[in-house]
């Protein structure tokens, strides 16, 4: 049995990686700014500071770790309306990770693993799958952010012999999930046409569940030490095809137009929407060869059984 403390324990992949844990025999402490947030069986530490500040001094007397999973992050905004949005991320991602870490060391933590993001090494592929030792090429506030963390942890970890271990996934979906994925299946159970119908690029996305008990096997296995993985479901759907899915189990006619991929560009760069639609009728492959090679992992759930399982929560829930 192992102790970890999860930050971020009461949001979207936090309590998956809690039951994941609870349900692996560890002992869980979930580190939030809310108390009675966690799921049945964290015990909580509240800590309501701004971007982790005065962590260390807080850090309660009896409190004993092997490993901090940092979850906790400034994730990406839809309407972010702060005049620099970069000092924000910077602020939450980088510098309040920093603390985490910091902390963790002082209080005779072995391991830290650090939850970053795909958009650290890019937006799109260039026709491979994209692996762990790709140059880096972040194209937003959030992905340099992510870069930047990944950067100062490894370097902290070297100075001072804390175990940094960096997980990257891409997309994640599974019940709770909110964003783009939660916009996306609304329309889809409200019938609202799509101009998805023509898109042959095929995105990497992750199943919470499977990202989950890869976070859970990097926090307890030997050979996960300082490592960086790519974390991914086994397939890669076409945009067309992840629609197609979704409404099949949500049991609703999935209304797609096949509008060609030229006219969508347009469509963005009359809009102003330019970006989005450019990543959206792009690859986005991930290369998950290292974690299968080094740990062995393999993710438990298909793309399929996610979608079945995510579908499912939002038919109870809305």
């Amino acid at each position: 049995m192992s102790r970890i403390l999860v930050t971020g324990a009461n949001g979207f992949v936090g309590r998956n990686l809690c039951r994941e844990l609870l349900q692996s025999g560890h002992a869980v402490t979930g580190l939030v700014r809310k108390a009675g947030s966690c799921v049945d069986g964290v015990q909580e530490w509240v800590h309501d500071s701004k971007d982790f500040s005065g962590l260390d001094a807080d850090w309660p007397e009896r409190l004993s770790a092997d490993c901090v999973v940092h979850v906790a992050a400034r994730v990406h905004v839809m309407r972010d309306d702060v005049v620099d949005s970069l000092a924000e991320f910077r602020a939450t991602n980088v510098d309040g990770a920093r603390r985490v870490a910091e902390a963790a060391y002082r209080h005779s933590v072995r391991r830290m693993v650090f939850v970053s993001s795909i958009k650290a090494v890019a937006e799109t592929d260039s026709g491979q799958p994209l692996r762990e030792d790709d140059p880096a090429s972040p194209q937003d506030a959030y992905g340099r952010s992510k870069l930047e963390a990944e950067q100062a942890l490894t370097t902290f970890g070297s100075r001072t012999g804390l175990d940094v271990v960096i997980v990257r996934p891409p997309l994640v979906y599974g019940p709770g999930v909110r964003a783009n994925f939660l916009k996306l299946m609304a329309a889809i159970a409200r019938g609202v046409p799509l101009p998805l119908g023509a898109i042959g690029a095929r995105r990497s996305v992750v199943y919470v569940g499977n990202l989950a008990q890869a976070l859970a096997q990097c926090a307890t296995d030997p050979r996960a030490a300082r490592g960086c993985f790519h974390v991914a479901d086994r397939d890669a759907p076409t945009v067309t095809g992840l629609a197609l899915s979704i409404g099949r189990h949500l049991h609703k006619p999935t209304r797609l137009v096949p509008v060609p991929t030229s006219w969508l560009r347009a469509a963005g760069r009359l809009t102003g929407c330019a970006e989005s639609v450019d990543r959206l009728v792009s690859d986005l492959r991930v290369d998950t060869s290292r974690i299968e090679a080094v740990l062995g992992w393999q993710p438990p759930y298909s793309t399929d059984e996610g979608l079945a399982v995510t579908a499912e929560w939002y038919r109870s829930t809305h």
